[in-house]
């Protein structure tokens, strides 16, 4: 059987998916990044190779997931701040001595083409997706297609500003949904109170004052957000992933509530606002699914 390896490279973990041409999941693993050592490429490669051996082949494609801009010619990423050092104009291809070339993208678009081949958003042609984590990420596709954007920026929600009077976050725009949200920088609005999200929504489940105070500005903020990004694209439906998404009803019941407030709906139309189908496991799927679709048009352009 012919399939397709994907990978998506993350600043704390990697995951890697083996998928048949129809999608079926064949093979799935996680590791550590380790990216103090610099030893990612090593570890995929290492993986990849164990894929082949086990299946008795070789892919027939490879994708790979990872943050930054990918280049024009996808070959690597063009763009990447403060992390996995080494990694902006990485050609994969190269390294993995593959005969065929070796796609990149961004992972927060792998992640939407993951749930457009085999999730939340399959069956769609207009869908905000937002990933909800350290940081906040996002990719849309507008009329059946990945917006990528002139250098490959679009998508990237989570650098939207909501306060004018904000500090700014890594890419300098002030009072951004990032850091409303994300929980890189919870112990600062929680007073150090909360280090981590998990902790937070537990406390608010359990019905502490103080974490209900700052969850739920946290969610209003996200609601403020999410009914912006629908009057200007107007999706068929909002996809939330990432870490965050994990709290469930503590998270999606009161965004619920604060959209019946925001939310522009002319002719009673409400979008749906849904969990990720594939999980954390939508990276690796769409950078394998992207590959395919990368070799299809080269074949349709000759």
């Amino acid at each position: 059987m012919g399939y397709s390896i994907g990978v998506d490279l993350g600043g704390t973990n990697i995951k890697i998916a083996a998928v048949s041409n129809d999608g079926e999941l064949l093979d799935y693993r996680t590791c550590d990044t380790a990216d103090q050592q610099g030893s990612w490429a090593q570890t995929i490669k290492q993986n990849i190779i164990a894929i082949q051996k086990e299946r008795g082949s070789s892919p027939s494609h490879i994708g790979v997931a990872s943050p930054g801009l990918a280049a024009k010619d996808g070959r690597s990423i063009a763009h990447m701040q403060g992390r996995l050092n080494g990694l902006q104009g990485f050609v994969w291809t190269d390294f993995l001595d593959s005969p065929r070339p070796v796609v990149v993208l961004n992972d927060a678009h792998a992640a939407l083409l993951g749930e457009v081949w085999k999730g939340a958003a399959r069956g769609y042609s207009n869908v905000i997706l937002l990933t909800l984590g350290t940081g906040v990420g996002g990719a849309l596709l507008i009329d059946g297609r990945l917006a990528q954007g002139h250098i490959g920026r679009a998508g990237h929600l989570g650098h939207v500003s909501l306060n004018s009077d904000g500090a700014p976050d890594i890419v300098g725009t002030p009072g951004s949904i990032e850091e409303m949200i994300g929980n890189y920088n919870l112990s600062e609005r929680s007073g150090g109170r909360f280090t981590s999200t998990r902790q937070l929504v537990e406390a608010y489940v359990s019905g502490d004052d103080e974490a209900s105070t700052i969850w739920l500005r946290s969610i209003f903020h996200l609601g403020v957000a999410i009914a912006s990004f629908i009057n200007a694209l107007d999706p068929e439906v909002v996809i939330i992933g990432g870490g965050i998404a994990q709290a469930g009803a503590a998270l999606f019941d009161p965004l619920s509530k604060y959209l019946d407030k925001f939310e522009w709906r002319p002719l009673g139309q409400r979008v749906p606002i849904v969990a990720t189908s594939l999980g954390e496991k939508a990276g690796a799927i769409g950078a394998a699914y992207h590959a395919m679709l990368q070799a299809e048009d080269q074949v349709l352009e000759k």
